[in-house]
């Protein structure tokens, strides 16, 4: 039961992240307030995911989401995990394409 209470509680975290710091993108019209609640939403997404997969280190590896691209970027200990992280985030519902700038750095 605590890892699924820990796992919660860092979604809830991203989620307030998210919503504070590409609130700026809405001020920009680079899109509508939808597509912004809906972005926030697959960011949150992706990010519990990585959460909860014991192969990808969440927090080294930033997501933010545009339009239903996910930009994922940060460091990662493999190639594995960079590729791993990839595919969580194309699997996620609603992602229209996934940009992955991860960094292997071992």
């Amino acid at each position: 039961m605590k890892p699924m209470i820990r796992t919660l509680a860092f979604a809830a975290v991203t989620g307030l992240a998210v919503l504070g710091t590409t609130a700026c993108s809405v001020a920009r019209n680079q899109q509508s307030v939808g597509s912004y609640v809906d972005d926030a939403g697959i960011t949150t997404a992706v990010k519990a995911k990585m959460a909860e997969d014991k192969s990808v280190s969440a927090t080294s590896i930033s997501v933010e989401t545009l339009n239903g691209t996910v930009q994922l970027s940060g460091f990662a200990k493999s190639d594995a995990e960079k590729a791993r992280a990839g595919e969580i985030a194309r699997t996620t519902k609603n992602v229209r394409e996934v940009r992955n700038s991860i960094v292997v750095r071992p």
